[in-house]
Parts: C-alpha cells; sequence; structure tokens
C-alpha cells in the first residue's frame, strides 16, 4: 500500500492524499507536480526514476487506510 507522504520533498509544499498533484517514483519520493516538471524535468533525484502522478485514494478508505504523517525535505538535492 502507498505511504501517500504529505508533502513535497523539495519545497515542502502540502500535498493532501487527494491532491492531483502528487508526483511519485517506483520508491514513492513524492514531488509537487510543479517541481517535478520544473526543477526534476520528470526525474526523481533519489533514484533517477520517473515521477508519475500519484493515485489519490478513495475518501472512504482513508479512515481505515491512512496517509503517512512522515515528511521529508530534501531542498539541497532539488536545487533549491
Amino acid at each position: 500500500m502507498l505511504q501517500m507522504r504529505p508533502s513535497c520533498e523539495c519545497c515542502d509544499r502540502n500535498l493532501p492524499p487527494d491532491s492531483p498533484d502528487a508526483r511519485i517514483c517506483s520508491f514513492e519520493c513524492t514531488f509537487c507536480a510543479a517541481c517535478a516538471d520544473q526543477i526534476l524535468n520528470g526525474s526523481c533525484p533519489n533514484c533517477s526514476g520517473e515521477l508519475i502522478p500519484r493515485p489519490r485514494r478513495p475518501a472512504e478508505k482513508l479512515a481505515e487506510y491512512p496517509a503517512s504523517t512522515e515528511r521529508i525535505h530534501h531542498a539541497t538535492e532539488c536545487g533549491s
């Protein structure tokens, strides 16, 4: 099950579980669409994997399977 991390690793922008702007790689590194497209050019700085839209978890499933609260922020690795 996806962790659904709550923020962008570059800019620390909030990315709630229903956000259409969240992007992830196969290791679930999480970025906002702006950082993924404009700074990272669609490539994860951690693993070089492709960044794709993160699936959204249905609201009725969030109570039983909540999103992660762990924030990861690596601004220096993202050129910030």
